[in-house]
């Protein structure tokens, strides 16, 4: 597992780049490797970084699973990414960062609602921008 690094979830991430540029946002940059957990996509003048997580390497409760083979083996594994899930998130936002993660399935299911979320984020941080 060690050989991994970090070529997840390219066909989702592909599909998610894809949609972001037809809705026409921009301002983005790919692993930025300054931060932490090298956020999937990265909205530098909004302060958002945005996590696209594959069901089965971030332990999706509603269809990530667990193979039979070497199971005590993916548990340990699967709990070990969620936990790092969870302090990524909290270093990210303990830098005034704001985070947002999106499930595998649901980008498959809605991917036009993924994009439309992102694009509300964006729009409140430019509204928290331009105000007084």
């Amino acid at each position: 597992m060690r050989a991994v690094r970090g070529r997840g979830n390219k066909t989702t991430e592909t599909r998610f780049r894809s949609a972001l540029v037809r809705a026409g946002l921009r301002g983005w940059s790919i692993g930025p490797q300054n931060l932490p957990g090298r956020p999937d996509f990265y909205f530098a003048k909004a302060r958002l970084a945005v996590f696209v997580d594959g069901c089965f390497w971030h332990g999706c409760r509603r269809c990530g699973h667990v193979p039979r083979t070497n199971s005590k083996f993916w548990r340990a594994k699967i709990e070990r990414n969620r936990q790092r899930d969870r302090a990524t998130s909290a270093a990210l936002r303990a830098a005034g960062l704001r985070v947002i993660r999106l499930w595998e399935h649901k980008l498959r299911e809605d991917l036009p609602g993924c994009v439309a979320r992102v694009d509300s984020l964006l729009n409140e941080a430019l509204y928290m921008e331009t105000s007084p």
